[in-house]
């Protein structure tokens, strides 16, 4: 037993080990055999990779797993705050973020078993996860890939219950290539033979023929959105259609109208793996599933105190063109709902396509205050990333922080016009601070 924080153990392997990318499954194999093999003694797991959605994707499996009375393990990855918001250990009643205790512990032997032995830091804390589902009962796993999928430490896993593919666009081109078929084809790696695979909706049409492509290859069942199965908003309501027939159920509490097709590949995957999900359990699912960080307004907080009265701060982590699309998308609803100015307040990475991301909200947005991301190394700085803002056709200027852009807009502020709508975005680290300086935790 450690005696050190789950934080110390990390920091830890920071200093021992590779903290970048380094895509292969020959090092977490070895560290896994030296564990004793935990990733083969999982309840079913539910794989999930894709370039946007996949997150919300294992929040609504969560969600429509607990709401059936299954008790569920989650990893997800990145984290927003605290390292424990990637592991969600199963228990009756709705899973529970890692004690700190039992997580420096489960670091501590995946550290010492990989001893001296290359290996990146998310591949250690990937071996963590397995090693912790492992020691504890479940009915499920749901297991979110971090990049890509054939070579992402989490696809060790030979017989899940089911794949998912989210949808796929450009993003971290570097590792995955620059043509969205070559991104696809990454994704498709966790494909495996005889297990069924759900393909949620696609943008594009070449990442969707490159999925049931390799499907049919390897023979793997393919269940894709659109054909097999679909959803759509009508009156206020989700209908639901696959084989087993129709669900009218409640639309998510989960922003943005994307939800309602992420909230389908959901009930496809959860009842492809063979849990029973009736319109019931459904209803329970979307009313309470919950996704910090993506299209949520920020709760009140420390960070209230520097915005204009009556404004809206919105947040999300999206960083990306595709995702730059949904939230757009998403705010456009907001705005036909009720008239407010369009405020950005964006920091973003040096590896994303940064005018790409603001393009989508060029008819939108009235002004971007462009912001570090403080938390990570890669953060463009804010000069630079309001030249990127500009040439996608906004206004735009950079500031030292997110508290000084509310506090510019607040002290500029017309009052004789609706109050503003804020959508702080760009990069989930920049949100993670956020939500850290606002006092508001993921739980």
């Amino acid at each position: 037993m450690t005696t050190l924080t789950a934080e110390q153990e990390i920091d830890r392997l920071m200093s021992l080990h590779q903290k970048g990318i380094d895509l292969s499954l020959d090092r977490i194999r070895r560290l896994l055999e030296q564990l004793g093999h935990p990733e083969r003694r999982l309840p079913p797991v539910i794989h999930i990779a894709g370039t946007n959605g996949k997150g919300s994707a294992v929040a609504f499996s969560r969600a429509l797993l607990e709401a059936a009375g299954y008790t569920v393990h989650a990893h997800t990855s990145p984290h927003l705050v605290r390292w424990h918001e990637r592991y969600r250990i199963a228990e009756k009643g709705g899973g529970r973020l890692v004690s700190d205790a039992v997580l420096a512990d489960a670091i501590h032997r995946a550290a010492d078993a990989n001893g001296d032995n290359p290996a990146t830091v998310f591949e250690i804390l990937t071996a963590v996860a397995f090693l912790l589902f492992s020691e504890h009962e479940a009915d499920a796993t749901i297991m979110e890939v971090g990049l890509g999928g054939r070579f992402d430490a989490t696809n060790v896993i030979d017989n899940p219950a089911v794949s998912v593919i989210m949808p796929i666009s450009l993003d971290h081109e570097a590792y995955l290539g620059d043509r969205v078929e070559l991104i696809a084809a990454e994704k498709a790696g966790i494909i495996k033979p005889g297990v069924p695979v759900v393909i949620g909706a696609q943008q594009s049409e070449t990442a969707r023929d490159v999925l049931i492509e390799t499907a049919a290859r390897v023979g793997a069942p393919a269940i894709v959105y659109g054909t097999d199965f679909l959803a759509h908003e009508e009156n206020g309501r989700l209908i639901y259609q696959d084989e087993h027939g129709l669900m009218d159920i409640v639309l998510p509490r989960l922003q943005g109208r994307h939800q309602i097709a992420n909230a389908a590949a959901a009930i496809a995957a959860v009842r492809t793996a063979g849990f029973a999900i009736d319109a019931e359990v459904a209803d329970r699912a979307m009313s309470s599933v919950s996704w910090p960080g993506r299209l949520q307004k920020l709760p009140e907080g420390r960070l209230w105190d520097n915005a204009p009265e009556g404004a809206e701060i919105w947040i999300d982590g999206g960083h990306n063109p595709g995702a730059g699309l949904v939230i757009a998308e998403a705010l456009a609803g907001e705005e036909e709902r009720f008239s407010r100015p369009l405020f950005l307040i964006a920091g973003m990475l040096n590896t994303k396509d940064q005018s790409g991301f603001f393009r989508a909200f060029e008819d939108m947005a009235r002004h971007v205050y462009t912001v570090p991301v403080e938390s990570s190394d890669a953060g463009v700085q804010p000069s630079e990333l309001a030249v990127q803002a500009m040439e996608a056709g906004l206004s735009a200027e950079p500031v030292a922080s997110v508290e000084n852009a509310l506090k510019l807009l607040r002290d500029t502020w017309d009052e004789e016009e609706a109050p503003p709508r804020v959508l702080i975005c760009g990069s989930l680290y920049l949100i993670g601070a956020v939500l850290e300086a606002n006092g508001t935790l993921p739980a």
